[in-house]
């Protein structure tokens, strides 16, 4: 029976455990599966491949049970098929003789399971894996005894094999037989095996249990083969260890294994090709975390190797755990928790800090998260408010964070002995050395750590608290803004930008692509926002007040536009307190595009600061300051702009104040544009909307603004044209007009002749699509009727004029016409009652009827105003063409930018 010899050479029982999910325990005991065990009584013995159940209530009891045993009183079959299934286990057919593998891999993986076997009967071995914190029911480790080709065991084929991989060398003869006699490699090592891309075992690490100072690592030759493995294509985070055992003693945690991939490198200069080849293929890799030993070697090591793939992956974070000066990751792990390994890779520092972080990609420096750490030790500053550092004599929490004062460092410290997790809490000042002394004595006796280890303990905590509270105030005097990274256009970026600034009929390839990002419909509107947003760059911004009824989509316009500004220059807001605007840092809002998604929820006190902040540029607040003598005196406090602004609002009509510092905007809340939106809607749920590509075309059109200089602009038709003069306050919005063709001249910069002072000259053209863009804005300024409330009054004259003038209507009638809701309908209804545009009779207590009471002609009153900007239009391009190259006089001071 060779066949079944050779089975259980090569299938181990720690394999055929493994496979049916049975794990012994540390004394290689389990729960018998063939009867119902409620205490292990199976034991495993992996000296001699067997096992032996103790119960007598088992129907193997009496009887040692061998690889194939196991199978078949598990399986249920019968023996043969049990011999089968073991061949499938170890996977292929076994011959009659127990033949040697003649591939590379089959020999080094027919070798390993010879080494993996020999773990378990040597006791050198064993007792050096625990000494290094390793656990072999966790790992596929192999020992090396280095008589597998020795007397009875002595097999030419075997020895051939082994000559070839290089796990045999000859060496001189056997003097008593006068025989060949070989040198083995790797003697008294344990073995890792290195595994190529398809999961096979290409190559072998040696490690010597043995005191060589010399030599302790050993590859066989021609080294391939990766440890523990090529990394999984889907990872988005890999760990780079320095060694072969560090990476082993990461993969015993099986949390960390979820979490992240692990590769070992052969070394601090064993980085191979075959490494960077690996790393490089990772589509998804979005971090690479380096585990290097805590010394001047580690740290040139992931210097060197930070930077090479740096290179390679550019829009990868390299980020790096800092070990205690002479410590590893195998050393940490053998004196430490394994929760010391969680702590480590939460307080990673960044290596490189990228100008801007791509969609999807992970930042792992945020003002919120970064931990602050030295060489030699770690602080956890993840939540401000309990502050973490591990130590020699036991764990210190910080609670309640750290005073600002700098002339003291009084905390409440809690101090937990390691092992018992008694604690002692005390509150301290640790700048205070008597006080440190006598909490350490103190402290020492009830925890029972020496005074001495304590006492170093907290000085080296005062020094990174020291360290930590300096950095949060730096961070503290920054502004906001700094937050948020400033993206840098490379040189390819901005050519291509420049390509597209270039184009003819630049707006209209322009507001096509504003469609492209997902903004449904609003063409017109959608155009004049975005060069309202532009002009932040500007010394004399823009601002835009967006109406709409509830749900009309006015707040998701208006972040669709937004989205399109660089997000280093945008600040959105939903709430605004009182007075939050007079608090940010003075240069935060300078250049700035601010957001108001709801107007109508600002206090009166905000809502003057907002108007202010638009119109003068700037907010100036008298305080009083308590002076360090205690003396109340005044102050002032300053917040510069300038500012452009977008907001929406349900009730234009009740920001009067603002309407002549805006442009009205009114969501288009008709019939048609709402089958758009739900068209949009339906194809989006159906997956036939590609967001990918709407985020990347928001992106494309930010960097358009990034690549617009803000040029002073001089229009020399200023003055030629002449808006209605029954418009909203005629002296604002002909201002707002100028500086609205400003920004359109300075949308097509890389297509305008400029003047000797380097100013760009606006064309009648700018003026032409000025007009065009803000046609509506200009209704809206000479009409009476607010956007939302214009829209509802001409679909009520709609559907009362189809059943004559003097019909009198109720107001469920207009809810069933008009589709608007009751909340809406009142409010609509009492307004235009108010102006006087619908009549009311009858009494409340019968119910009240209604009737059209001026028929004004919306139609007539644009078409009065398109005639008006039209001739005055025709009248100038006829001049124009008459002097093609003349150019207007510009005025004796032009109007800057």
């Amino acid at each position: 029976m060779m066949e079944i010899a050779a089975i259980k050479q090569q299938l181990t029982l720690s394999q055929v455990l493994m496979h049916y999910g049975l794990k012994p325990d540390k004394h290689l005991r389990l729960h018998c599966p063939f009867h119902d065990d409620k205490t292990p009584s199976l034991q495993v013995y992996y000296k001699t491949q067997t096992c032996y159940c103790f119960s007598s209530n088992c129907k193997t009891h009496g009887k040692s049970l061998d690889v194939i045993d196991f199978v078949m009183h598990k399986d249920g079959i019968s023996k043969r098929e049990a011999i089968l299934k073991c061949k499938e286990l170890i996977g292929g057919s076994t011959s009659a003789v127990a033949a040697v593998p003649v591939s590379r891999s089959g020999i080094l993986n027919y070798m390993f399971t010879y080494f993996k076997n020999a773990i378990h009967n040597s006791k050198p071995a064993q007792a050096y894996l625990q000494s290094r914190g390793l656990d072999i029911t966790r790992l596929e480790v192999g020992y090396n005894t280095a008589q597998f080709h020795h007397g009875a065991r002595r097999d030419e084929q075997l020895i051939s094999a082994c000559v070839s991989v290089g796990l045999l060398s000859a060496w001189g003869s056997n003097t008593r037989e006068g025989i060949q006699a070989y040198k083995p490699f790797g003697k008294y090592c344990i073995v890792f095996a290195l595994r190529d891309r398809e999961g096979s075992i290409s190559g072998m690490y040696f490690r010597s249990t043995v005191n060589d100072s010399d030599q302790r690592h050993y590859y066989l030759k021609d080294r391939k083969g990766l440890y523990p493995g090529y990394p999984k294509g889907d990872i988005t985070r890999l760990i780079l260890t320095e060694s072969v055992i560090d990476a082993a003693t990461l993969l015993q945690h099986h949390e960390i294994g979820k979490a992240y991939g692990i590769l070992a490198c052969y070394g601090t200069n064993g980085l191979t090709a075959e490494h960077e080849a690996a790393i490089v293929s990772l589509g998804q890799l979005q971090e690479i975390i380096f585990a290097f030993d805590g010394d001047e070697a580690g740290r040139k090591a992931v210097e060197k190797y930070s930077a090479l793939l740096k290179n390679r992956l550019p829009y990868v974070l390299m980020s790096s755990i800092v070990l205690p000066d002479g410590e590893g990751i195998n050393s940490i792990g053998v004196s430490h928790t394994a929760e010391v390994f969680t702590e480590l890779l939460q307080s990673r520092t960044a290596l490189f800090f990228s100008t801007e972080v791509s969609a999807g990609k992970t930042n792992l420096s945020s003002p919120e998260s970064t931990a602050v750490v030295s060489a030699g030790a770690l602080l956890d500053s993840r939540n401000p408010y309990k502050l973490i550092y591990v130590g020699a004599g036991g764990n210190y929490y910080v609670q309640g964070g750290l005073s600002k004062q700098l002339d003291s460092m009084k905390i409440t410290l809690v101090i937990e002995h390691k092992e018992s997790g008694h604690k002692s809490r005390n509150k301290i000042d640790l700048y205070e050395d008597k006080q440190v002394e006598r909490l350490c004595r103190e402290a020492g006796e009830k925890l029972g750590v020496r005074k001495d280890v304590l006492e170093q303990d907290l000085y080296q905590l005062t020094d990174l608290l020291d360290q930590y509270r300096e950095a949060e105030q730096g961070k503290g005097e920054s502004t906001p803004a700094e937050g948020v990274a400033v993206y840098t256009l490379s040189e390819s970026e901005r050519n291509t930008a420049v390509r597209f600034l270039r184009q003819e009929g630049l707006l209209q390839v322009l507001n096509v692509l504003l469609g492209e990002t997902g903004i449904v419909g609003e063409e017109q509107n959608r155009l004049f926002l975005l060069l309202v947003a532009l002009s932040y760059k500007m010394p004399a911004p823009l601002h835009a007040l967006i109406q709409g009824s509830s749900g009309s989509g006015k707040t998701r316009l208006l972040k669709q536009v937004s989205d399109c500004i660089p997000p280093e220059k945008v600040t959105r807001l939903t709430r605004v307190s009182d007075k939050v605007l007079y608090n940010y840092p003075e240069r935060y809002f300078i250049n700035r595009l601010l957001c108001l998604e709801d107007i109508d929820g600002l206090s009166e006190e905000a809502e003057f600061a907002f108007r202010e902040l638009q119109s003068n540029g700037e907010l100036n607040s008298a305080t009083s300051i308590k002076l360090d003598n205690g003396q109340i005196t005044s102050g002032q406090k300053t917040v510069k702009g300038p500012i452009a602004s977008l907001a929406c609002t349900t009730r234009g009509e009740l920001y009067e104040d603002n309407m002549s510092r805006v442009f009205l905007i009114a969501v288009d809340e008709s019939g048609d544009q709402t089958r758009r939106i739900i068209g949009y809607q339906n194809r989006k749920a159906a997956g036939e909307i590609d967001t990918g590509r709407e985020q990347e075309r928001k992106g494309f059109i930010r960097n358009l603004v990034r690549s617009l200089e803000p040029l002073e602009v001089v229009n020399p038709y200023a003055g030629r044209l002449q808006l209605p003069e029954d418009a909203h306050k005629i002296r604002r919005l002909h201002d707002l007009f100028l500086n609205f063709v400003k920004m359109v001249t300075l949308l097509h910069q890389y297509q305008r002749r400029r003047d000797s002072k380097g100013r760009l000259i606006a064309e009648l053209s700018d003026v032409e699509s000025a007009i065009s863009i803000m046609f509506d804005s200009i209704v809206l300024k000479v009409d009476e009727l607010d956007g939302s409330l214009r829209q509802f009054y001409e679909q009520l004259k709609q559907y009362i004029g189809a059943r004559g003038r003097d019909y009198e209507f109720s107001r469920f009638e207009v809810r069933d016409a008009t589709g608007v809701g009751k909340t809406q309908q009142h409010h609509y209804i009492n307004k235009l009652v108010e102006l006087c545009y619908v009549r009311q009779y009858g009494h409340a207590n019968r119910g009240y009827k209604y009737r059209i009471g001026h028929w004004d002609n919306y139609s007539r009153l644009r078409e009065r105003i398109k005639t008006h900007l039209g001739d005055q239009l025709s009248a100038l391009v006829t001049e124009h063409q008459r002097t093609p190259d003349r150019t207007p006089e510009l005025p004796v001071v032009a109007e800057g930018g």
